[in-house]
This record gives structure tokens, sequence and C-alpha cells, in this order.
């Protein structure tokens, strides 16, 4: 969407603080032990407080209120009474809602306690990149740029990035123009990103795979050839300098 007026900065201002603030929370709720189901649930009951609605539910019938993936899964992953959440487990959740006609979406990655496996450096990475193409995205830049930046600045890093996963528009409906801001460049992508215009911008950033995959579940995504995947995201508004954070609730 664009915005085109202060009641409209008004309306996604509020859900995009409210998927904010229920990601936030959720990451400080979790705990080994802990079910993804129990940790979704507890989600549910943030949004709600809120007076929001599931965006994956609205619109696909996602059988989970938000996305939690857990170590090699990417993301999309459906929360389960039987995924048991253990110390050190990359942990990945995303949460899009509805709340008055407008929508956010709002991800991230992080370790369950300790991190004994090693993830910290992946999800550093992918922080610090985000962070990075946030700072270059304005109105009149071109949006296969960020998707160079992004791919250049993960191998600098010596990682990947997943290809075929991307960020998108977002406002009026979950996914909007446009359609795919990818994590890599791609010479077909000639537009721009627009003053006024609210997007989603992720990363997923990878050990190894380039390509994400179904799982089998017809949901979760996982690494075609393995490996482990950072993603983070957050719903801004472009401007003429640097760009709005809606979910600073959840700021990196």
């Amino acid at each position: 969407m664009s915005i085109t007026s202060y009641a409209e900065f008004i309306g996604i201002k509020k859900i995009s603080d409210a998927v904010g603030t229920t990601l936030r929370k959720m990451r400080e709720y979790a705990q080994p032990g802990m079910s993804t189901k129990e940790l979704d649930e507890y989600g549910r009951s943030v949004l709600e407080e809120w007076g929001a609605r599931s965006a994956p539910k609205l619109t696909y019938n996602f059988p989970g209120w938000t996305c939690i993936s857990v170590n090699h899964e990417i993301c999309h992953g459906i929360p389960s009474a039987l995924t048991i959440l253990k110390e050190g487990d990359l942990v990945n959740i995303d949460v899009s809602a509805e709340l008055d006609g407008f929508w956010a979406d709002n991800g991230g990655s992080f370790v369950l306690g300790a991190d004994v496996h090693n993830h910290k450096p992946l999800i550093d990475a992918s922080k610090r990149i985000l962070t990075k193409a946030l700072d270059n995205i304005k109105g009149g830049v071109k949006i296969a740029e960020i998707g160079r930046l992004i791919e250049t600045e993960a191998r600098k890093s010596g990682y990947r990035v997943i290809r075929n996963l991307a960020g998108h528009g977002v406002g009026r409906s979950l996914h909007e123009e446009p359609k795919e801001i990818l994590c890599c460049y791609d010479r077909s992508v000639t537009g721009r990103f627009k003053k006024n215009s609210v997007v989603a911008i992720e990363t997923f950033i990878s050990t190894k795979a380039t390509y994400a995959q179904d799982k089998g579940d017809g949901w979760t995504l996982v690494g075609k050839g393995g490996g482990f995947v950072a993603q983070h995201e957050h719903t801004i508004v472009v401007t003429d300098g640097k760009p709005i954070i809606l979910t600073e609730a959840n700021l990196l």
C-alpha cells in the first residue's frame, strides 16, 4: 500500500506494533521443554489482546496462529504439540496479522538459551545485513540493487542466501506489490522502491542451501541440500531518506 493520509499511517503503525510486540513477547516466553504449539497459543493470546487476527489463518487457512520453524526448517513451520524446544535450538518465529483493515509482517530467528551449536554468528550476520539493507532503501532505489546488497554482504560473511524466498509489499493485504523483494540480484527485476509505500524486507541467510523446498507437509520449507538459515524481517515505510521501521517494537 501507499500511505496517503495520517489516518492510514496510524492504522498501519498499530498493526505493526501488534505483530512486533507479539514476536518479542513470544521470543521472551519461549523456553526449553515447551512445545511449539504452546508457544503459538501464547502468540495467539497476545494478538487477541490487540484485537488483531492471524494473517496466515485469514489468508491461507494455515494450521497455526504464527509460523514457528526449528533448526533445519527455514520458514512456515507448523506449530505442534510434538515439537519440543531444546536448549540451543535455532528458532524462527514469523508473526503477521490484520487489524482494522491493515496488515503487517515481522519475523526473526534466535537461539533458545545457550548457543551450544554456534548459531549466533549466522543470526548476527542476518541481523546486520538486514540493517544495512534497510539503511539503503529509499524512494527511487532499484529493488534489484537491494537484493544485490544482501547477497554480497552474505558472501562477505561466508554465507549464502535463499534465492526463492523474498520480502514483499504489505499493508491492505498480506502480500502486495512489489510481490518479490529478493535476497539476490535478478536483472529481470526492474522496479524501484516508491516513497510512502509499505514493504516487508526480509533476509534469508544460509550456511549451505541456496533454494528452499517443501519439507513434505505442504507448508514447512527447508533448505535443498541441508544447512541452517536465519531470517529477519521488518515492515517499513519507504521515505526520501531512512525508512520508518513500523515494527520497531521488535527492533533487532
